[in-house]
């Protein structure tokens, strides 16, 4: 598959501050790629600059061969941009949100008519056509933005925290959609806080801290090499579980202490639990779940909240 994005120590200042620290990315034609990071960690910046809105400090940036700086509305165009917040005009219908945002790229009226047909019935809009925007449910909302970002036929689908604040049915739905325009040979692209959404959604991802990439892989191989198949979570007859931990130390191959349990990383969890009923220990609960890609987050970036 050809490589539509290519970057080799790109880099993003502010001042004295390196929000993005040389790092190295590649995205291949047709494949769904993950930035994860918590809050402050570069994917921002990072969107930004691929979305050719920002400008690099340093390094290479090559979005379909063509430099985003000398080239930025030759890849705009062919770039489609869902930002985190929802920013659709409330006040006029669903169907002219699209009609507004086709003519920004020059559309032809009749081109733009056709689309607008076509993506309000991927986006299941079709029978709200004629209605506001401002009375929608979120996840509708949701859908009309992702629409609207591809009125002009994208080959790269930018998508900063898609699902966020939606409920459970609504994300399941959204999944569906990208599901189906990545089966249609859109490539996207994708930052999100949901660990399950990443599991479900990217082919490859890379996960970011501090304005550097500290893992890249699969979502499976990044479990398989950075956590145990399984994860044993012990609640004790303890007030504090951080002091705890040396009552399993060497029961599998990682412990990890936190305040209200502990977390004992494993290939066999119920092997480890036998172990830990061998030394009289008798647990409050305990629960025996396949690691995860948050398990592999939260390894590799910590616990610790970053505002």
């Amino acid at each position: 598959m050809s490589i539509l994005l290519r970057a080799r120590g790109l880099t993003k200042t502010f001042g004295d501050f390196t929000a993005v620290d040389g790092i190295d990315v590649e995205v291949r034609q047709g494949e769904s790629f993950g930035f994860l990071g918590p809050n402050g960690a570069g994917k921002s910046s990072t969107m930004k600059m691929v979305a050719a809105t920002s400008p690099p400090s340093g390094g290479e940036l090559s979005i379909f061969g063509l430099d985003p700086v000398t080239d930025g509305a030759a890849v705009r165009a062919r770039l489609g941009n869902c930002p985190q917040q929802d920013n659709l005009d409330e006040e006029i219908t669903v169907e002219e949100n699209l009609h507004v945002y086709g003519r920004y790229f020059g559309l032809p009226r009749s081109v733009i008519r056709e689309r607008t047909d076509e993506l309000l019935d991927f986006a299941q809009l079709s029978e709200r056509r004629k209605d506001k925007v401002e009375p929608l449910s979120g996840g509708m909302k949701r859908r009309l933005t992702i629409a609207r970002s591809l009125i002009n036929n994208p080959e790269i689908l930018l998508l900063d925290e898609p699902t966020t604040g939606l409920d459970p049915q609504a994300r399941h739905v959204l999944w569906d959609r990208l599901f189906r325009l990545k089966r249609q040979g859109v490539t996207l692209i994708i930052t999100t806080h949901y660990m399950d959404e990443a599991e479900q959604l990217c082919d490859r991802l890379v996960v970011m801290d501090h304005g550097r990439i500290v893992a890249e892989g699969s979502p499976r191989s990044l479990i398989e090499t950075h956590s145990s198949r399984e994860v044993l979570e012990l609640r004790l007859e303890v007030d504090d579980h951080l002091a705890a931990g040396d009552l399993v130390a060497g029961i599998g191959e990682r412990v990890e202490a936190l305040p209200d349990r502990l977390l004992l990383y494993t290939d066999h969890g119920d092997g480890a639990l036998e172990a830990v009923h061998a030394r009289g220990l008798r647990p409050i609960s305990a629960i025996v779940r396949r690691s995860t890609l948050e398990d592999v987050f939260l390894h590799l970036t910590g616990r610790t909240l970053v505002d």
